[in-house]
């Protein structure tokens, strides 16, 4: 990392700050002995309002959410483009009924099962089995003002192999419920970008399952949105699945980004690595990384790695970070986490201008080499230029 940093290896701390400590009282609500416990359902009311106290809500701002937690109908809908779809691809709208029965589980928390319970538009989109896209699927999600809830699914055949880049622009109230099915062999190169204004509050729940040999490539990339959460949980169902999920975010003042992770080890001999990394500029920057493993007591031969970074460019901001591991067997191949937060590092800043290079280039080539690569892992050259252009932009903003 190129600043200085705090490592946090400590199992015995991560876990009692994570979803493994208990508590009494009227409000309370006692969180699940283990995180496969937690309830998941398409009923908003099997879900209690939160009220911050809550293990899955406790760093949510929740009076910045809006209406993303009431169970009400909303009658807006967010506009979507695609390029033009490749043989082998199919994009439909199918009824809710349907969107949830397709679903490889249901919602974790309540923002999802409304988004999935009030979607005015049910999307699904397909791979046939066999088929090699040639180039990446790209879809648009532009928001134009109001709330929206939404639910999309996708599910990609055996032995398919294709890259799905969805971006999502505009200022928005936006729940969204995301479910996305891996068959056996398959492999799926996933690329999610924010780059939405900053009034937009944006909540996403996404499921995956990955089938046996099956491979996932996913990238989740904030740098816009005032308030943006992403519930991300992968199952690996099948033996021999593959999980990289990368993550790269960057916090303004003002800005509360949030990502929490799990991954569920449930076959044996599957291998996943987590790594999330972020920059926070701004006396009111705000991220928070929760990032759960699960090994269960069937997925022998299991080898996962987690780890999260941050690197403050202010005074001020703020990044939480809390990796926990629950293993349920002793047969794995390998199983670890990391934490580090450290702030920007003044003597590398002297050793680049002592060399006759500006306070603003030395910056922002500290930080382009601190995401770049995180960057090269998305795979499509096209959006690795434009992310780098748009970090360069996120410094220029906050340097202002």
């Amino acid at each position: 990392m190129n600043a200085a940093e705090t490592l946090t290896t400590d199992h015995s701390k991560a876990v009692a700050d994570g979803s493994h400590t208990h508590g009494t009282g009227p409000g309370f609500a006692i969180p699940a002995k283990s995180r496969a416990e937690r309830p998941t359902s398409f009923e908003p009311a099997d879900f209690p309002m939160p009220t911050g106290r809550e293990e899955d809500w406790r760093f949510t701002p929740l009076a910045r959410l809006g209406t993303a937690l009431d169970d009400v109908p909303v009658d807006r809908t967010a506009e979507w483009s695609v390029n033009p779809i490749p043989a082998g691809v199919s994009i439909t709208q199918i009824e809710g009924a349907d969107a949830q029965l397709r679903a490889v589980r249901a919602p974790s928390d309540r923002a999802g099962a409304i988004a999935s319970a009030r979607a005015v538009r049910n999307l699904l989109l397909a791979v046939a089995p066999g088929t090699v896209v040639p180039r990446p699927v790209e879809i648009e999600i532009a928001g134009v003002g109001g709330a929206v809830r939404g639910h999309l699914t996708a599910e990609v055949g055996d032995g398919a192999e294709v890259t799905v880049i969805l971006t999502y622009t505009g200022e928005v109230e936006l729940s969204e419920f995301v479910s996305i099915e891996i068959a056996p062999r398959a492999r799926v190169n996933l690329v999610i970008i924010d780059e939405c204004a900053s009034e937009t509050v944006h909540l996403q729940d996404i499921v995956v399952r990955v089938g046996r040999d099956a491979h996932l490539r996913a990238s989740l990339v904030t740098l816009g949105s005032g308030l943006a959460r992403t519930n991300t949980s992968v199952m690996l169902s099948g033996e021999g699945a593959e999980l990289d999920l990368f993550g790269l975010y960057f916090a303004d003042s003002g800005q509360h980004i949030e990502n929490r992770v799990f991954v569920d080890h449930i076959a044996p001999r599957c291998r996943s690595r987590v790594a999330f990394k972020g920059a926070l500029a701004g006396q009111t920057a705000r991220t928070v990384w929760i990032g759960d493993v699960l090994i269960r007591a069937a997925a022998e031969g299991t080898d996962t790695y987690e780890l999260n970074r941050n690197l403050l460019l202010t005074e001020g901001a703020r990044a939480d970070s809390v990796p926990n591991l629950e293993i349920e067997t002793g047969e794995i191949a390998g199983a670890g986490h990391a934490s580090a937060t450290g702030r920007f590092d003044d003597e590398q800043m002297f050793y680049l201008q002592s060399r006759g290079i500006p306070e603003d280039e030395a910056r922002r080539m500290v930080v382009r080499g601190f995401f770049a690569d995180l960057v090269r892992q998305i795979g499509v050259a096209s959006v690795e230029q434009g992310l780098m252009r748009a970090i360069d932009r996120e410094l220029g903003v906050a340097h202002e």
